[in-house]
């Protein structure tokens, strides 16, 4: 009989590890603690710690016909956790630490996974799935990511041309409003370059915009301005987070610039990526990026993890490092040293001033 732990264990993991804060937010909006308590610490101490003590990286290139479904069961299950936050957040029910620890971890859910989920739908072929993933995007109201990130980032990655990229030397806090601002504009600029070309067609930020309009009207019918005030904090936080990612798997990496003016093919170099293994299961293979630039379209059971002979790799899981890089004197202390073995020669164009 054929071997299948790699076509099951896999698929039970991915389920396991993004699904298992669910229930825990569920319990924290609609009874406070102790549930509050437990999905703080699954999202933030017991990640980390699962990650040092597990060696093993997640299986590569494994077999989970179901993963569509699971990220289908993602995207709804945030909606209805974004609603119950907003509530629980915005009317009396809750003491102020349950609120605060409410808000962070299911900010965190939101930030690490709902937004690599939205990530992994805007990919998918499947036109309704690349809808859901634009509504979970737009719900975070950062729908324009939907467009700023495959018709921007994944042409323009590791150039000055990218907002998403950030330079050797330029702080998170400095690259956070410069990737928002830029990527707005890319990403509209692309759309309406497409809609030329096209004919008729509604341009996409339409969609965005109204529905963003949509999602602050629900939180208000909810609970009035706190509601709309709630979801406001908890968009700008997954927002600040997805910006986080984005800057920890591209800091100071370039592609070189040929005498054509041209720049090199994107190749492993211009990611960095993480091999642990519960935020890998958690964050739907999201640290393995070189992966992903490489084969945007390959589902993420399927990603493979480069050899750090290939790619650079990241010292510690990617919420470990996003938390590193809050605090740039360390960052710069853990990460330049390792960028120059990967930045070209001769592109300085790329530091920041």
């Amino acid at each position: 009989m054929p071997d299948r732990t790699a076509t099951t264990t896999p698929g039970l993991a991915f389920t396991l590890a993004s699904l298992a804060p669910v229930p825990l937010l569920a319990g924290a909006a609609l009874c406070g603690t102790p549930f509050t308590w437990a999905a703080l610490l699954y999202m933030t101490a017991l990640a980390y710690l699962l990650d040092e003590i597990v060696a093993a990286a997640a299986p590569e290139g494994v077999e989970f016909p179901a993963h569509d479904r699971l990220s289908v069961v993602l995207a709804i299950s945030h909606f209805a956790l974004l609603i119950l936050a907003v509530h629980a957040l915005a009317t009396p029910g809750l003491t102020v630490l349950e609120r605060l620890m409410l808000f962070l971890g299911a900010g965190l859910f939101m930030g690490q996974v709902s937004n690599s989920n939205a990530h992994e739908l805007i990919h998918r072929g499947d036109r309704r799935l690349s809808l859901l993933g634009k509504w979970v995007y737009i719900s975070l109201l950062f729908g324009h990511h939907a467009s700023a990130h495959p018709l921007v980032h994944h042409v323009h990655v590791a150039t000055p041309g990218d907002p998403n990229s950030a330079r050797l030397g330029e702080s998170y806090w400095r690259f956070l409003p410069r990737a928002w601002i830029g990527s707005f504009r890319a990403g509209l600029a692309a759309e309406t370059a497409r809609s030329r070309r096209v004919g008729k067609r509604l341009n996409p930020y339409a969609l965005y915009l109204t529905g963003a309009a949509f999602w602050l009207a629900l939180s208000g019918a909810i609970a009035g301005l706190p509601g709309i005030a709630a979801h406001l904090a908890l968009a700008a936080y997954a927002q600040a987070q997805l910006l986080l990612s984005d800057y920890v798997q591209h800091y100071g990496l370039t592609r070189a610039k040929r005498p054509d003016g041209r720049y090199e093919p994107v190749g492993p170099q211009h990611s960095w990526n993480a091999p642990h293994w519960l935020t890998s299961h958690m964050m739907l293979n999201a640290p393995r990026h070189s992966d992903h630039h490489a084969h945007p379209s390959r589902p993420y059971p399927e990603l493979r993890l480069p050899s750090a002979q290939e790619a650079p790799i990241l010292p510690r899981s990617l919420p470990a490092m996003a938390t590193l890089a809050l605090v740039p004197a360390l960052w710069r202390r853990v990460m330049d040293r390792r960028v120059a073995r990967w930045q070209p020669k001769g592109d300085a164009q790329y530091a920041a001033e």
